[in-house]
Formats: structure tokens, C-alpha cells, sequence
């Protein structure tokens, strides 16, 4: 595919005899890839400065915690302390919802280099029609996911699996997982 500039490009808005369903995918697929990868660093500069506030509170907290050590016994102290141990379980419950936001991030990510991947096949007339490049680009898809979950919906996706399909049994199984995970005394 050549590249043309912007101004003399055919779109579905204005066709002409050189319009093509590949570019127009080849746009979405970019336009999806710089919206992901927008929000992403949205993201990362929210959860940055959360970071830091946590980082800061936990040090506050921290030093009041060592200052109501030197306290005398009594409602003051014990108010301070416990208060101090729950800002330490809201700032644990804060670093979990961290470790989700991360394997979100990362799975965002993922995608990006996948639509990145898929846009520079279909692009290449040398490429598209290559079943090679196609199983290449599936392994390196597959490559990417290091999670169970993510690699079964892949290989249920292949087997020609929709993704209402696919998303119930992603449900279905994490209900299952969670189920078992519960300890009864």
C-alpha cells in the first residue's frame, strides 16, 4: 500500500475509484491503538500521583503511629493507634486495587501490540494473503498472555468461539475459581 497524503487520500466520506475497505481498517484499527494508548498514559499519571500521595500518607501515618507509641495509656492513644491501623488496611486494600490496575494496564498493552501487529498485516498487499504471517502473528499474540484465562480465550476465539461465548465462560470459570477459594472453618 502506498502512502498518500492525508488531503488526497479516498475515505468512505469522500470515495473515488481508490477507496479501499483495507485503509479504511487500517484507520480504525490506528485510531483504536492511539485511543488505548492515550488513555493508558491517562492512567499512569492518575495511579502516579495516587502513588505518591499513598507513599506520603503512609509516612504520616507512620510517624503519627511512632508518636502515640510515647503517649500514656488511655482513649487518646488508643484512638490515634487504631485509627492509624485503618489508614494501614485502606492503604493495603489501595495497593491490590494497584495490582489489578497493572494487569489491566498490561493486558491494555497487549492489545495495543496486537492492533499494531494486525494493522501492519492487513496494510501489506505482500503480507495479508499469507497464511504465515498470519500464524506468525497468532503465536506472538499467544506469546503475550501469561494468564490461563487469557490463553483459553484465545484458543476459544480460534476455534470460531463468539465472544459472548467466551466472555460467559471467562465469568463462569472465575465464579468457579472464587468459589473454591473460599475457606470454611
Amino acid at each position: 500500500m502506498t502512502k498518500e497524503s492525508p488531503s488526497t487520500l479516498s475515505t468512505s466520506h469522500a470515495p473515488d475509484l481508490d477507496w479501499s475497505q483495507i485503509r479504511e481498517t487500517v484507520a480504525m484499527l490506528t485510531l483504536s491503538v492511539a485511543r488505548i494508548e492515550y488513555a493508558m498514559k491517562d492512567g499512569n499519571d492518575s495511579v502516579d500521583t495516587l502513588t505518591e500521595w499513598f507513599t506520603s500518607m503512609v509516612g504520616n501515618a507512620q510517624v503519627i503511629n511512632m508518636a502515640a507509641q510515647d503517649l500514656p495509656h488511655g482513649n487518646t492513644r488508643d484512638t490515634i493507634l487504631s485509627n492509624c491501623q485503618a489508614v494501614d488496611e485502606k492503604v493495603q486494600s489501595a495497593i491490590i486495587a494497584f495490582q489489578f490496575y497493572d494487569k489491566f494496564t498490561q493486558r491494555l498493552s497487549h492489545i495495543s501490540v496486537i492492533l499494531k501487529s494486525l494493522s501492519e498485516i492487513v496494510s501489506d498487499s505482500g503480507r495479508v494473503y499469507s497464511p504465515y504471517e498470519w500464524s506468525a502473528l497468532q503465536k506472538m499474540i499467544k506469546s503475550k498472555y501469561t494468564l490461563d484465562s487469557d490463553q483459553r480465550m484465545f484458543d476459544a476465539i480460534l476455534a470460531g468461539k463468539s465472544v459472548d461465548e467466551v466472555l460467559k465462560e471467562a465469568v463462569k470459570l472465575e465464579e468457579e475459581k472464587e468459589s473454591s477459594d473460599i475457606e470454611l472453618f
